[in-house]
């Protein structure tokens, strides 16, 4: 006879990210950046194509959670990895670019797939010095 219970169990499915810069965009750009970094080691990335990705979002966080989860799935759907990001933002509107390649597994070695950004430890604040920090769990 089986006892029937409720257990929680720890696994490491979830990867923190986190982005640093010198204004909110930058901190954003670099949050995408440490995304891809967990997929691909950026300088084995080619800028060969440019993808263009827009969001809106009622408030930062929202913003960055819909921005790396865009990043995401531009990733998976055209089966690229990317090794650069710019964006600029106008108000609650992001406009930001990844430059990458198509992926090369013999050349690029993917580590992990990301599956999405999450809500857990998802954070925009600015710090003391004048810098931004971008912040998020991703699932992986």
């Amino acid at each position: 006879m089986h006892k029937e219970q409720a257990v929680q169990f720890p696994h490491g499915a979830d990867i923190g990210v986190r982005g640093i810069g010198n204004s909110r965009a930058a901190a954003f750009a670099q949050a995408a950046a440490a995304l891809a970094a967990t997929v691909v080691e950026p300088a084995t990335v080619c800028p060969a194509e440019e993808v263009a990705i827009t969001c809106t979002a009622p408030d930062d966080r929202f913003l960055l959670y819909d921005w790396l989860n865009a990043v995401i799935y531009e990733m998976a759907v055209r089966r690229m990895v990317f090794g650069r990001f710019e964006v600029s933002l106008e108000g609650q509107t992001l406009h930001g670019r990844a430059w990458g390649e198509a992926i090369d597994p013999s050349r690029h070695l993917p580590a992990i797939e990301p599956k999405g950004a999450t809500m857990t430890g998802l954070r925009i604040e600015q710090a003391q010095d004048g810098t931004w920090i971008a912040e998020c769990v991703v699932d992986v």
